[in-house]
């Protein structure tokens, strides 16, 4: 007869071994998960106490120490922009390492201060030094967005290098839906999730023959009646729930009082939300509570606000950039005397047709092999792509690997045909081959960059390019064009996906 080794809890129970090691696992995720908060509020409280001690000084200079009041609000105002961060929920660990919310957060903080600040010294007839005002939060602001965004880029590198600071997943749907989630989380690990098992439909799971899912390899840990039992089994820390008629809102909140002994994160899916996003608010309507899906509304401020980015970006671009692009243009007269600049037709919001520039990176007239060359493309279909293509020169190769070759789309940016940010801008005999979905990338302008660039550049397949062009225009934002500009300089550094 076996005997099933137990170890005493604090309580003095016994759990089995099993039990013992799963909380170990999950003592590790609590673990660095604190440690990565405790450097957060580090960050935000020197960001301020530097702030509020420079903004004091620039101010007041040697004269400081007779603005008595002064002094002691330098010294008080960590806490206080402690305090606002935390009423603003910005510590919450859902906020914290993927997405823009965090970001959001941090500026409503600033102005949460600016406005507490004017309203209060209004109402007590108190006269505020507005210099130091104006100093003190912008520049805590700022430098606590920029601290922030690089601690989460060093939890992103130990994820991606290491596998390190993951949270262990169970995935509950069906084998398809779960293997594509398995392959996107293996390929972008940044996400910080580990799948460690699946729970597949009571029907699905009497039929199968092994007990892996062959396309990710993941094992299948037992039916939607077992969740419980494999999240204590693996260790795992979070359930995601993909979309399945099974699994209907009375299954689910009863799934949810379940994990919620075992303090372990839901997360619910539905395919809705891979389409429409933040778009989708919850209105309850008859004690239901039914999806609203907005319609996407890029016109009156929000066109105003991204084509105002567009036209200040590509115009200081340009003016900065003017005396590097002359240095490019000259480099490639004199490699071949060929013409500096490539254009071509491409197809831009609304599917109108216009001539897109680049520096030129291929042997004159290179447009005449493409045919003999398409046999052999490493595409997946609908992009022509080559990474040994024999057409670009030895400067063009250089020019692609770090996308010099696609600074003259300021202009086309300028010229209001194009976006700093968007999807990438496809060739006609390309959008001749799409599906009719896929021309919802057209709701917008094309892009210089965009999220295709952040991940992966032309190493991303067919389908994962458009996902993310799709899910570009589903949430668009002023944030997150500014957040996708940031990460194209790290893209474009790595030069992986160049070619």
């Amino acid at each position: 007869m076996s005997v099933v080794r137990t170890d005493p809890d604090s309580d003095g129970t016994t759990r089995s071994a099993p039990d013992v090691a799963s909380r170990a696992i999950r003592n590790q995720v609590y673990a660095w998960q604190a440690r990565y908060r405790r450097g957060i509020l580090l960050i935000d409280l020197v960001c301020a106490g530097v702030s509020a001690a420079v903004a004091f000084g620039v101010r007041f200079g040697l004269l400081g120490s007779f603005y008595v009041a002064y002094a002691v609000a330098t010294v008080a105002f960590p806490m206080l922009w402690f305090g606002t961060l935390t009423l603003l929920r910005a510590y919450e660990a859902r906020f914290l390492h993927e997405g823009t919310e965090e970001y959001r957060k941090v500026l409503q903080a600033g102005a949460a201060l600016m406005v507490a600040v004017a309203v209060a010294s209004y109402l007590a007839n108190a006269d505020v030094a507005r210099g130091w005002l104006i100093l003190l939060v912008p520049m805590t602001t700022l430098s606590t967005l920029v601290l922030r965004y690089a601690w989460r880029r060093r939890l992103h590198r130990r994820r991606w290098m290491h596998g390190e600071c993951m949270r262990r997943a169970v995935i509950v749907g069906y084998e398809r839906s779960t293997a594509n989630l398995c392959r996107t989380l293996s390929r972008d690990r940044f996400h910080g999730l580990q799948v460690v098992g699946a729970c597949l439909p009571p029907h699905r799971l009497a039929v199968r023959s092994s007990m892996v899912i062959e396309d990710c390899g993941v094992p299948v840990l037992g039916s939607f009646a077992d969740i419980d039992d494999a999240v204590a089994a693996v260790g795992a820390d979070v359930v995601v729930v993909l979309g399945c008629p099974e699994l209907d809102g009375v299954a689910l909140r009863r799934l949810s009082w379940q994990l919620e002994r075992s303090d372990t994160t839901l997360l619910v899916a539905p395919a809705l939300l891979e389409v429409a996003g933040p778009r989708v608010t919850v209105r309850p309507v008859a004690d239901l509570p039914l999806l609203h899906v907005e319609h996407i509304e890029l016109s009156g401020w929000r066109r105003l606000l991204k084509a105002s980015f567009d036209k200040v970006g590509s115009g200081l671009g340009l003016l900065l950039l003017s005396p590097f692009l002359l240095a490019l243009a000259l480099a490639i007269k004199l490699s071949d005397r060929g013409p500096v600049l490539f254009r071509q037709s491409r197809v831009g919001q609304g599917g109108r047709e216009f001539v897109m520039l680049k520096f030129r990176t291929m042997v004159p007239k290179a447009e005449d092999r493409l045919t003999e060359l398409l046999p052999v493309s490493d595409g997946d279909g609908v992009l022509f792509k080559m990474r040994m293509d024999p057409r670009v020169t030895r400067l063009g190769g250089f020019l692609r690997r770090y996308s010099l070759d696609e600074l003259p789309q300021l202009v086309n940016v300028l010229r209001g045909e194009m976006s700093l940010v968007g999807p990438r801008p496809p060739l006609r005999r390309e959008v001749e081959r799409y599906e009719s979905y896929v021309h919802r990338r057209f709701v917008v302008r094309p892009g210089i960059t965009g999220l295709w660039q952040v991940s992966g550049r032309s190493d991303l397949p067919w389908e994962e390019a458009v996902r993310l062009d799709i899910r570009y225009v589903e949430r668009w934002s002023l944030l997150l064009d500014m957040l996708i500009v940031c990460r194209t300089l790290g893209a474009v550094l790595r030069k992986s996906g160049a070619y």
